[in-house]
Parts: C-alpha cells; sequence; structure tokens
C-alpha cells in the first residue's frame, strides 16, 4: 500500500489543477530565458505556490547574458537555392552571428569515429540530431558542436531525425555563451536534400543574425513541511524554447512541481523533512537557474534533490538518471512496488538537465520523466512541442507516482550520502568531458 492515502490518490485522479496550469502556461507567447514570457509564466507558478498554501513564496531574479534570435539562411550557390523559412532553418540558441561559406560534410550520426573519418576543417559539419541504438550512450547536441570545434569545423548544422519539417533548436553556447562558431538547426527533409548536395561536393553559405546582451532570468521558490535542518528539493524549469509552446518541455515538469505541491499540502503531517519547491529559469540555455539555486544554498541544507524533466511522453514514470547516487535507487522500487506499477531506473550519470549543478558538486540528486515510445526527444526543442501531445490521464498517473516518491524521499529513515567531485568526474563518459570543457562548464579542474 502506497503512503500517499485513498483520498489523496483520488483527488489526484480527478483534478484539473494541472492541466489548467498547463493550459496557462502555453498560452504565453513565448517563455525564453530571459524574455518577458519567462517572467509571466514565473509569475504563473509564483500564484500556484500562493493557492496550494506553499510558505516563502518568493521570485529571486538572477543575471545571465540573453539571446535574442534574428534570421538564419543556408544558400548552395550552385543550386541557385535558398533556403530562410522557419520550418527550414533556425539558428540555434547561443550561436554567435556569423556569414560562413564552405563544403558541407555529411557526418552521419556525428559520432567520434564519423569526425575521425572525415575532414571538416574549413567546412561545414552536419549531424542528425539522434543516436544509433548501439551507441555506447545518448550523445548529446552538444557534444557533437564540440566534436565540430575540435575537427576545425567554421559552421554546424543540426539535422533533425525527425519527418514533419520541424528544425531542432537547442542551446549551444552554455558557459562561453556565444558558441565559438555559427550553428543551425534544420528539418529532417532539408537535412537530407544538403546531403544529397554534400555527395556532390557542393558549397553552402550559412548565415546567422542575433543578437546577446544582458538579461535577467527568475526562480520561483516555496516551502512545506517540518522546520527540519534539511530539505528535499523539488525542482523543474520554467522556460521554453522561442519557437514553441513548451508544454512538454518543460510545462509538465513545471505543473508537477505545482501538483505535488498540492498534493502533498493534503499529508503535511506526514512530511518528517521539510520539501522546498523551486521551479527555475534559464535551463534550456545553460542550467543557469539551477547552477543559481546551488551556489546560493548551503549544501548541508539539502537532503536530496528531485528533478523532473522530460515528463508527459506516457503515464509510466521514469527515472532518467540517478547520477551513481545508490542510494536513490531504493525509494523509486519502493513505489513501483506500492503502486504496482513499472518505474524503470537509469544510474548513470550526464551533464544534461537541472540535476547537473547538484550532481557535479557531490549532492544526491536525480532527474525523473515518463518512458516514451521512440528514442531521443520526440516533439521536443521543435514547434511540435505543444499541448496536444499530453493527456490529461498520464498527468495525473505521474502526479501520483512523483508524489509518492516525495514521501519516500523525505522519510527520515532514509539517508543520501554525498559523494567526492571526484567520484562524479571519473564516473562521466569521455564525451561529456570534451562538451564541459568546450562550453566552458568544467569544474573539476
Amino acid at each position: 500500500m502506497t503512503r500517499l492515502p485513498e483520498h489523496v490518490i483520488g483527488d489526484a485522479r480527478t483534478s484539473t489543477f494541472a492541466w489548467d496550469l498547463l493550459e496557462q502556461l502555453v498560452d504565453i507567447e513565448n517563455r525564453m530565458a530571459g524574455h518577458d514570457g519567462e517572467m509571466e509564466g514565473a509569475a504563473v507558478v509564483r500564484s500556484a505556490f500562493e493557492d496550494v498554501g506553499l510558505s516563502d513564496v518568493a521570485i529571486d531574479e538572477f543575471d545571465l547574458p540573453g539571446w535574442w534570435r534574428g534570421s538564419s539562411a543556408i544558400t548552395v550557390p550552385d543550386r541557385d537555392r535558398r533556403f530562410e523559412a522557419e520550418h527550414e532553418v533556425l539558428a540555434l540558441p547561443g550561436t554567435p552571428p556569423g556569414d560562413v561559406t564552405g563544403e558541407v560534410v555529411d557526418l552521419g550520426y556525428g559520432l567520434p569515429e564519423d569526425f575521425d573519418a572525415a575532414d571538416v576543417e574549413g567546412r561545414i559539419a552536419m549531424v542528425r540530431s539522434d543516436s544509433p541504438d548501439d551507441a555506447d550512450h545518448w550523445y548529446h547536441r552538444m557534444e557533437k558542436y564540440a566534436f565540430a570545434l575540435e575537427a576545425g569545423a567554421d559552421a554546424f548544422v543540426f539535422r533533425n531525425h525527425i519527418d514533419g519539417c520541424l528544425p531542432p533548436t537547442g542551446e549551444v553556447g552554455y558557459g562561453n555563451r556565444p558558441g565559438p562558431i555559427p550553428a543551425v538547426g534544420v528539418s529532417a527533409e532539408l537535412g537530407a536534400r544538403l546531403a544529397r548536395y554534400a555527395d556532390a561536393d557542393a558549397t553552402a553559405r550559412v548565415t546567422v543574425d542575433c543578437e546577446t546582451g544582458p538579461a535577467t532570468a527568475p526562480n520561483i521558490e516555496g516551502s512545506l513541511g517540518p522546520d527540519t535542518d534539511e530539505a528535499v528539493l523539488v525542482t523543474a524549469h520554467v522556460d521554453a524554447h522561442d519557437t514553441a509552446e513548451g508544454a512538454v518541455d518543460n510545462g509538465v515538469g513545471t505543473v508537477m512541481v505545482c501538483e505535488i505541491a498540492r498534493l502533498l499540502s493534503r499529508v503535511v503531517d506526514d512530511l518528517d523533512t521539510r520539501v522546498r519547491f523551486v521551479v527555475v529559469g534559464a535551463e534550456e540555455v545553460g542550467l543557469y537557474g539551477s547552477s543559481h539555486l546551488a551556489a546560493t544554498t548551503d549544501r548541508d541544507d539539502v537532503k536530496c534533490v528531485l528533478n523532473i524533466d522530460g515528463s508527459g511522453k506516457s503515464r509510466t514514470p521514469k527515472v532518467r538518471r540517478t547520477n551513481t547516487f545508490e542510494e536513490l535507487v531504493d525509494p523509486f522500487e519502493t513505489v513501483a512496488a506500492d503502486l504496482d506499477i513499472r518505474f524503470p531506473i537509469d544510474e548513470s550519470v550526464a551533464p544534461h538537465g537541472d540535476c547537473w549543478p547538484w550532481t557535479e558538486r557531490g549532492i544526491p540528486a536525480a532527474t525523473v520523466g515518463s518512458t516514451s515510445p521512440a528514442s531521443g526527444r520526440g516533439w521536443g526543442h521543435t514547434q511540435a512541442d505543444t499541448l496536444d501531445k499530453i493527456d490529461v490521464r498520464d498527468l495525473r498517473d505521474l502526479a501520483i507516482a512523483y508524489t509518492s516518491a516525495v514521501l519516500e524521499l523525505a522519510d527520515d529513515s532514509r539517508a543520501f550520502p554525498e559523494k567526492d567531485p571526484s567520484e562524479i568526474r571519473d564516473a562521466l563518459h569521455d564525451g561529456y568531458v570534451r562538451e564541459l570543457k568546450a562550453a566552458g562548464r568544467w569544474r573539476f579542474d
């Protein structure tokens, strides 16, 4: 039997609270980090925190290098073709402006061996957005960008593997914002055309117009439960890319934090440990919000961190990574057994998402999401990340599983030892090391 009482589970299965909040978020024009819409999203979350009775509700603003999109285009002079529509090509956030002409080199998946087998120096490197099924890990966009930098490419083209005229977006600057070379995302259809042109040694021109400058983003916080020395942090990010509604990434995560807070407020006397709910800003552009939160929080005040990202693709919860903190496994296995559900657990470590600023410090942190029928982001980071991709019944089931997990994490019988940061460093895949160094995010030396 789950620790969550039946009347609370019944509430979760019938409530429209999370769905109503999600509609409010996706109706905001643009929640890009550092833009006005992100602050509008923060106001929605603050009101929700106040409505469910959290204490110490506040918005903490912080500075970051903002980025504003201009026009982008790929021109192929040999074929007298120019591609500039938003369903064909988009600048990747964090890219510098630029105008690069060179031969297009199609590198397939963009794995290290693909770069080793090709000469991309002074050329335009094009890679797919997915990874092969037999890859030793999922190769992130930023890894492939780092490989292109190391190989001497003058520009980077990120080709979607999902059909539908959906150029993918995603940050390439991070701690070195803006990044060193221009970078654009192109649709699968344009990518196929460019690959065909590359086979004929075609030359292309990549032009990017954009602007970087000072900006401000918000973290929204509230708390619930006893006044204990340590707290369980439940986090998600409110920002989204400026090309879509950001329903899955990460509107669902944001409203899940609010719904967990609402459900736990009904059983607050059952909490052994205080729970801090923090919806952060500026995740998509370099984890600025979670980094600010981690840097301004005394590590002795944190029992563990549960981050929600990548939810809403199904009703089956998934621990996307425990970041090698072994003691974090059992609470989720307990929830799976109590609710008689699948709750798959990945125990690996990766420097992506709002867990990383905690993980790199050796503070126990896990990210939860939901299972997906396909690998990769799917609709995420494209114009198709919209509300119609989500089922309210999935949100309800996920809320029950996540809330049950927070109760387990807050149990005073459970302890989650910290790790020396060197253990995290040693557990990182070499590709992640190269990515972190290229992005100015390497904190271990």
